[in-house]
């Protein structure tokens, strides 16, 4: 069979033909796409005519065809479906990978041809400018203009960093398999609901324990079992192997301090202070200490609501309560002062009915979308479903992957990622994946969704609309290829659609019964937003500081007790809370340590500051119709980073965003807090 790698699939959008493709094949693409590639470069440095866009920017974004093939497949791949042989690969592709991309950047006559067509790009416009610029400024960061000692210092760290990261992805997903905890006795899973009790068993089964029920654990620190389990020594016991990964002989945090060491030594190199600064440089913040005031004026509010939350859960409780304890009696004050219990609505929170019915809809009813199943379409594993997405004058927009079952090979946390994506220049449109970790019920059961799993399911969309409603002409600027700090933004705003009185109507639906979801319960739900913020915002100011404590190391750092250094640098903002750990522990912070946040999970709030501004806009525009998701799908989700994407944001928006929206969301504007005594 010829490689599937090396050409085009001929099938719809340019779907990977998975069914096709062996484990064989990627490392024999990976030294096809490498040659071509290099030269195509080549050809592009040596080009005899003086250097212009056409023949040094456009070829530049022509070139590397199979390698962006066959990437992007294990790239998906080894987050999704990481069988031992697939994780062989990696370890083996990443670190040439690495070294194949310094070959690009710091190609001397590559380089001085860019430079030579920034001189003269005053002719330029639109997104023809902008590719001059962002790739001037990319090659900059790269090290193009370092000293040839300092070209290969830098080499030979980036592929160093690479392995890294991908050994630290890889010994998570063992750690964290191997800290699921199993359960012997029945009686101590009381308060699991039964599809619950039976995923727990049939997970058992599937990691080889004879009896019993495995609890497998998610990637943040909270357990979404911790807020059901009645008995106190289970939530114990799965709390601390929760906040355990990375300990007890695994090697997660060592792998962490020695990337965060390595990483500040070639921000160093770079003519950076430190890897946070050096981070900050390509995104939309201004400045590192502009992130880290916005930070700091919300720590005391935060941590304040957080103590209060406390005492109101103390004395529900009766006596002082553990971490392991929070998420059960919070969840026991709202049923009491709210009337709300979250647990007791997954029978209205179906998949399919989530899906169709609400993630679905709202893109019908905003964007006019509409959504044909493609079973005679493969995905790379049998859980995955395919959708084609159209506009609503029957046009194709591009493919959809469903990836929602946690299984073994796949890493926790949920995400968006593309196989192809959109290109005026290629004549591509997307085929963009969502990924989540929900437990696989037993055959013929029902999947049924926590409400922050639904939440999770709006949010994935999103990222995933972002992606399918491209249209730029340079890949380099395809749909989420927008700065960290603004990729959230889009993704967050479609949250707002879940509890919409248009769209909750229309899927949350009992699975026995039919019954919609009273929608006197969803204002109930409303009336308890800020109940649980103070305990919400304060993991994560723990975690978004955490990871700039980590990217703040300058140069000649050696970090000898990794968690020394997280309490102390815990304490030094004061959210050395032992009620409250970080969202993420270095131990098992995936998204810095080895998933491109690295001094960038403050992204979440940074983007929220845009969406909470967003959010209100609709809300006082009409809500949910066309003309809203026209102008929303327009003015900002089609533009990528084809265009400064604070601009799209004011064009969009009219002025510049407001932090007030923010605030009064998070309780955290000085008004009074919805914590009832």
């Amino acid at each position: 069979m010829a490689n599937p790698f090396l050409a085009p699939s001929t099938l719809p959008y340019e779907l990977p033909a998975f069914a096709d493709i062996r484990a064989e094949d990627y490392l024999p693409a990976f030294e096809a796409g490498f040659t071509e590639q290099l030269a195509e470069i080549e050809d592009i440095a040596a080009n005899p005519e003086p250097a212009s866009f056409a023949n040094t920017m456009v070829a530049l974004e022509r070139s590397g065809g199979t390698l962006q093939r066959v990437a992007a497949v294990l790239r998906n791949i080894s987050s999704a479906d990481a069988t031992e042989q697939i994780r062989q690969l990696e370890q083996a592709v990443s670190p040439r990978l690495a070294a194949h991309q310094d070959n690009v950047y710091l190609h001397p006559g590559l380089y001085r041809r860019i430079m030579a067509v920034d001189e003269s790009a005053e002719d330029l416009n639109g997104e023809d400018l902008r590719l001059v610029s962002e790739l001037r400024k990319q090659f900059r960061r790269a090290g193009a203009g370092l000293e040839p000692a300092g070209q290969q210092r830098l080499r030979e760290m980036n592929v160093r960093l690479s392995e890294l990261a991908t050994e630290y992805s890889q010994e998570l997903l063992a750690a964290g398999n191997a800290a699921a905890l199993h359960v012997a006795d029945r009686s101590l899973l009381d308060g699991l609901a039964e599809e619950d009790v039976t995923a727990a068993a049939q997970a058992a089964r599937e990691a080889g324990y004879s009896t019993g029920w495995l609890l497998t654990l998610v990637l943040p620190t909270a357990q979404p079992a911790l807020e059901v389990l009645t008995n106190r020594e289970i939530r114990r016991r799965l709390f601390q192997t929760s906040v355990g990964r990375g300990g007890h002989g695994n090697r997660t945090v060592p792998l962490a301090a020695r990337l965060a060491e390595l990483r500040a030594e070639r921000a160093a190199l770079l003519g950076y202070p430190n890897h946070a600064e050096y981070a900050l440089d390509s995104q939309t913040a201004p400045s590192l200490e502009a992130v880290r005031e916005l930070l700091a004026q919300l720590v005391p509010a935060a941590v304040a609501n957080a103590r209060a939350e406390a005492g109101v859960l103390a004395a529900a409780a009766g006596h002082d309560v553990e971490p392991w304890d929070w998420a059960f009696y919070s969840e026991q004050v709202r049923r009491r002062d709210y009337d709300v219990d979250l647990a007791q609505l997954r029978p209205y929170f179906e998949l399919e009915s989530a899906l169709h019915g609400g993630v679905f809809h709202a893109a019908e009813q905003l964007y006019g979308l509409s959504f044909e199943p493609r079973p005679d379409l493969q995905g790379y594993h049998p859980d995955i479903q395919v959708w084609e997405v159209k506009n609503d004058d029957g046009t194709g927009l591009g493919l959809f992957l469903g990836d929602y079952y946690a299984r073994p090979t796949k890493n926790g946390g949920a995400w968006m990622d593309s196989f192809v994506e959109q290109s005026g220049l290629l004549g591509q449109q997307a085929v963009v994946v969502n990924n989540l970790n929900i437990s696989k019920p037993a055959p013929g059961e029902p999947t049924l969704l926590t409400f922050d799993q639904v939440v999770t399911l709006f949010h994935e969309f999103g990222h995933a609309l972002h992606g399918l409603f491209s249209q730029v002409r340079y890949p380099r600027f395809s749909g989420t290829n927008v700065p960290r700090d603004f990729v959230e933004y889009p993704s967050q705003v479609n949250e707002m659609w879940m509890l919409w009185t248009q769209v909750v109507g229309s899927y949350a639906r009992h699975h026995v019964t039919g019954a919609a979801l009273p929608l006197r319960t969803v204002d109930k739900i409303e009336a308890a937003r800020l109940w649980g913020e103070g305990f919400a915002t304060t993991e994560y100011l723990a975690a978004t500081l955490l990871d700039l404590a980590w990217h703040s190391l300058p140069a000649g750092t050696r970090i000898d007790d990794p968690l020394s250094f997280e309490k102390d640098a815990l304490k030094d903002v004061g959210l050395d809370l032992d009620l409250i750990p970080p969202r993420y522990r270095s131990g098992y912070f995936k998204h810095i340590f080895a998933g491109g946040y690295a001094a960038g999970y403050y992204s979440y709030l940074w983007s929220e500051v845009l969406d909470a501004d967003t959010v209100m806009w609709f809300r006082e525009n009409g809500g949910l119709n066309r003309e809203n998701g026209d102008r929303f799908r327009t003015g900002l989700l089609s533009r990528g980073n084809g265009m400064d994407p604070l601009q799209a944001f004011r064009d969009f928006r009219g002025r510049d965003a407001e932090i007030g929206p923010l605030l009064t969301r998070r309780g955290l504007d000085g008004n009074e807090r919805a914590i009832v005594n």
